[in-house]
């Protein structure tokens, strides 16, 4: 992966990525425009999410369409919902696309959890532990329909009997796995399978939205270290990100409630200050925790966050 990870006398050098969310667009014309700014600014990869319900794009139609309006930008899901589809339907899609994008998708995926979408489409629930195995056999059959030659494959939530799909991806073994974590085992199952961590808060079992009890410094930094552990000899090959949910100045009408009774102000997910308070918060996570890898959450921070990009991007 370009620009990521690079070896310099034994030691890792972890390079800066940016990435932001975009979520629709008035017409095709505009989203191709949302991203060609991106693209002009220096921003690594748009991505998309994944939710049956509120005014999001689906996500392979704009990914697709954002991609053959760049030509270096990176697509790809913060996080497709494992649940909505069949991880073979997946794979098929995914491998159309990086090839059609010329290799440039990455593929972001996590158990799904948003209860709204589960119920307005009819689907079940299920608790975390059970989504959480299901996604596990999915990167499984993910990374061998993307392989070489017939696959099979027999878990207790898929089976697979030898199906050879074509095409393949474009890069090999397989398009750069993300995978979203907040909770204990969705971090060490990112540690074992990812390429791409996103790390986040733990969310709720009901799917009600994320757990505010499990934000802040302290919590952070807990699952910086489940991930190191888990990942042992692998840590070095992970890059690690976060979501930064707001960028900015504080303004004085703003409460910023949200963060703050969080505590995601002590972490990179809220970076408030100046634009040279932003870019020494950014390298300081980079440099100190390994965190190189930022996406912009909501595009009203765009502006704010911009200029960052901008100035790092090189590094």
């Amino acid at each position: 992966m370009a620009k990521r990870l690079l070896w310099t006398m034994g030691e890792v050098v972890r390079r800066f990525r940016f990435g932001a969310v975009v979520r629709e667009a008035e017409s095709g014309k505009a989203w191709a425009e949302k991203a060609r700014r991106l693209e002009g600014a220096g921003f690594d990869v748009l991505l998309v999410p994944d939710h049956l319900v509120g005014p999001r794009f689906g996500p392979i139609a704009a990914l697709t369409a954002a991609a053959c309006a760049t030509t270096r930008l990176r697509v790809g899901t913060l996080v497709f919902a494992n649940d909505f589809r069949h991880p073979a339907v997946l794979a098929k899609e995914a491998a159309t696309l990086d090839l059609l994008s010329d290799g440039r998708l990455e593929v972001g995926i996590g158990t799904g959890w948003m209860a709204g979408d589960y119920a307005g489409a009819g689907l079940a629930l299920e608790p975390p532990g059970v989504r959480v195995e299901r996604l596990r056999e999915a990167l499984a059959v993910l990374k061998g329909l993307w392989g070489d030659g017939p696959f099979s494959f027999e878990g207790r939530h898929y089976r697979v009997s030898g199906l050879d799909q074509q095409p393949k991806p474009v890069r090999r073994p397989h398009p750069p796995l993300l995978l979203g974590a907040g909770g204990p085992r969705m971090l060490r199952l990112a540690a074992e399978e990812a390429d791409v961590v996103n790390i986040g808060m733990r969310v709720k079992g009901d799917g009600s939205g994320p757990d505010t009890r499990d934000g802040g410094l302290e919590a952070f930094l807990r699952k910086l270290g489940i991930l190191r552990a888990a990942a042992a000899d692998r840590y070095d090959h992970l890059e690690l990100g976060t979501s930064v949910v707001q960028a900015g100045e504080r303004k004085a009408e703003e409460s910023w409630s949200a963060a703050d009774s969080s505590g995601l102000d002590e972490t990179p997910q809220v970076l408030l200050g100046t634009h040279h308070d932003i870019v020494d918060k950014v390298r300081y996570w980079r440099d100190e925790h390994d965190i190189s890898y930022f996406v912009v959450h909501h595009e009203r921070d765009l502006p704010a966050f911009t200029p960052v990009v901008e100035e790092l991007a090189t590094e």
